[in-house]
């Protein structure tokens, strides 16, 4: 009981010192835009050298990361990105903002039904919310840098997150190489916007999944498809919503996205 006890505690000790560090190798700042402040994380390459160029991911977090602490945005995917190993093989600036508690980053209309499960309408059209129009300039001036590599843009999120990637490909179809939303959704009369441009997306789903249904990701695969887009799709069979562990598992994942290049 004693060694069990001391094995959890270790386990336990060793993740938070782990994320501590993940938090410390993110710089915590802020971006001002139209009335709302959207705190965000940037991971720069180790050695940075604003002489060289990189490429730039950009990932957007789930609703249960929402806030305005500048660190929860970090729970899912920042590991990844923040490893030494893939630091050293795949050298890139990495964002990661956070949506308030009070939005989204897609413009959805969410309906909770009887049975706890919840509906999804996807606008095809409109503004975007305050904090996707706030993301939107924070791309911009980002983009702009004489160090960010431009046909190395890279976007990616889960869940909300994986709602607000295909806005954001709808919204800037030229400027992404790929995408890769996880247990996301979108409106699929804007596929065809983007998947015209040659964008490279991989999709993750759990078929198990109660929360945002397979059916979303899948619908979006098929107008990608229609629309002649260059899409893969992975199913994971009997996992439910978290099916961003799966996907950051994936061997093939970041080799995949660093080596695209936007033709």
């Amino acid at each position: 009981m004693k060694r069990q006890l001391f094995i959890t505690t270790t386990m336990m000790m060793f993740s938070i010192a782990s994320f501590t560090q993940v938090n410390e190798r993110f710089e915590a700042r802020t971006f001002h835009s139209r009335g709302i402040d959207l705190p965000y994380r940037i991971l720069y390459p180790k050695s940075f050298d604003s002489q060289k160029q990189y490429p730039l991911v950009l990932f957007l977090h789930g609703a249960g990361e929402r806030g305005t602490d500048n660190e929860k945005q970090l729970t899912h995917g920042a590991r990844l990105f923040a490893s030494d190993t893939v630091m050293e093989k795949y050298p890139a600036i990495v964002v990661f903002p956070q949506c308030p508690s009070d939005s989204y980053w897609a413009g959805v209309d969410i309906k909770t039904l009887p049975d706890g499960s919840s509906t999804f309408d996807f606008s095809a059209r409109g503004k975007p919310t305050p904090p996707m129009r706030a993301v939107l300039e924070l791309l911009d001036s980002l983009v702009k840098l004489s160090y960010v590599d431009a046909t190395r843009i890279y976007v990616g999120g889960l869940s909300m997150g994986g709602m607000g990637t295909y806005e954001l490909l709808y919204r800037r179809p030229k400027l992404f190489a790929a995408a890769f939303p996880i247990c996301g959704g979108g409106n699929p009369a804007s596929a065809k916007r983007y998947a015209k441009r040659g964008v490279k997306i991989w999709v993750f789903h759990g078929d198990a999944d109660n929360v945002v249904p397979l059916f979303h990701s899948q619908r979006m695969v098929d107008a990608i498809k229609q629309a002649k887009g260059d899409v893969r799709f992975t199913v994971y069979p009997g996992v439910g919503h978290n099916s961003w562990d799966n996907a950051f598992a994936e061997p093939d994942l970041l080799p995949w996205l660093f080596d695209i290049r936007k033709k």
